[in-house]
């Protein structure tokens, strides 16, 4: 479809995919083959990074390969959905859509089984139904796209008890200053490539056709070092210079344990998710005169290579009871990694986190936004992400710095089978 496509040429798209109509031979979304089955249930076209040392399947960690890199795909179709425990892409968009006044679940059925079938087309490397411009779809560089579902969704099928209750009311932290516009929508579409060409027409053909269900209330991009800049399976840093997602899991069946939820409180949701999106402001001005020792002690690790102030390498954990020869602990308890540190497996989250920036006017005067797209994954988030936030929120010396200014919260639906579509488990449930 072209720009300008009366709305009436869409519906025929619609009434075939709402309506859960398979052409003959052709299955939703068509197939994805040649991948191999990996450790978590999912394929991939490219191998795995390496389980040594630091090197996994969430933000610390990039796959290998001698292909040509916009040619590379991730499966869609799975037990699980991809863009979780898929290595970090370099860039990234989450989309917060609002349901149309007056959605119900026919109408958000409709809305799921276009949109499945779009992403399964386009990390595919194929282009959606209708579109004239599919040549855009062809080089996919490991496209994902993940679906996650706010209140709003679950009431507008009128499930609200379907919701998990973090999902539905994210308590409030001491340190927020929170801006309303960066909260919770109705469905999130987090878009990841390693293209931003590729993820803008991704992007685009998305919310296109979301619009006949949905409005589009938010866009957050960000963005990591592009693959290539750094070894495949380099933690990659954020703004402040330090590498983010060291803690993340590497051994698959521990992610696996982190990640999905077993579906004994809402049986809808087994095989899947929870997810928080925090929008971080950092004062860079102000970060990037300290001296590298004091940035050093406020996270608790070291600038150079990630590693523990109690250790050499980055794979080493934290321990906040080690001391000096002075007797005095080498990690200050208020640095960021002593206070972000799980305290039971249940605290633990595989962190995918993106960097921002974005041009600010007030009044006459122009700047720059910088911060950190905070996105973390987990089976519950009441036992993981609320009392490590809770904990960071009381002492954290990194709070003088940074601020919340955004949160959102979803429930991760699992993957779906093809010809089926996400969010299927929960319309049948």
């Amino acid at each position: 479809m072209t720009e300008g496509t009366p709305t009436s040429s869409r519906l025929s798209r619609r009434a075939l995919l709402g309506g859960g109509a398979v052409l003959a031979g052709t299955t939703l979304g068509g197939g994805v083959v040649g991948h191999a089955v990996g450790a978590l249930g999912n394929g991939r076209s490219e191998t795995m990074p390496s389980t040594d040392g630091v090197a996994g399947p969430g933000a610390a960690g990039r796959p290998g390969s001698d292909a040509v890199a916009g040619k590379a795909t991730e499966p869609f179709w799975g037990a699980h959905q991809s863009g979780i425990a898929t290595p970090h892409q370099a860039h990234g968009v989450f989309l917060g859509f609002d349901l149309r006044r007056g959605a119900d679940a026919n109408s958000v059925r409709s809305m799921l089984r276009m949109l499945t079938d779009d992403a399964a087309r386009l990390t595919a490397g194929r282009g959606p139904l209708g579109a004239v411009d599919a040549e855009l779809a062809t080089t996919p560089a490991r496209l994902t796209v993940t679906f996650g579902f706010g209140v709003g969704l679950f009431d507008a099928i009128g499930k609200p008890e379907a919701c998990p209750p973090h999902v539905r009311s994210m308590p409030a932290f001491r340190t927020d200053r929170l801006d309303r516009r960066w909260g919770s929508t109705d469905l999130l579409l987090q878009v990841c490539s390693e293209d931003p060409m590729t993820l803008t027409f991704a992007e685009r053909r998305l919310v296109r056709d979301a619009s006949d269900f949905a409005t589009l209330r938010w866009a957050q991009r960000g963005f990591l070092p592009a693959r290539g800049t750094e070894p495949d399976g380099t933690t990659p840093r954020n703004l402040m210079g330090m590498r983010d997602g060291t803690a993340n899991e590497s051994d698959p069946n521990e992610v696996a344990a982190v990640l999905w939820n077993d579906g004994s409180t809402h049986p809808w949701l087994a095989g899947g998710s929870q997810l928080v999106l925090r929008r971080i402001r950092i004062d860079m001005a102000t970060w990037d005169d300290l001296e590298i020792e004091a940035k050093e002690v406020a996270f608790g690790r070291r600038v150079a290579d990630g590693s523990p102030l109690n250790g050499s390498k980055e794979s080493d954990s934290i321990d906040r009871e080690a001391v000096d020869e002075q007797g005095f602990t080498i990690i200050s308890p208020t640095a960021h990694a002593a206070r972000a540190q799980a305290r039971s497996g249940r605290e633990r989250m595989i962190r995918r986190p993106y960097n921002y920036a974005v041009d600010t006017e007030t009044g006459t005067e122009t700047g720059t936004e910088e911060g950190l797209l905070f996105a973390a994954y987990q089976a519950d988030l009441g036992t993981a992400f609320v009392p490590v936030q809770r904990r960071l929120a009381e002492s954290d010396a990194l709070n003088t710095w940074t601020t919340h200014i955004g949160s959102a919260s979803y429930a991760i639906p699992p993957g779906a089978k093809e010809g089926s579509f996400v969010g299927d488990t929960l319309l049948r449930a």
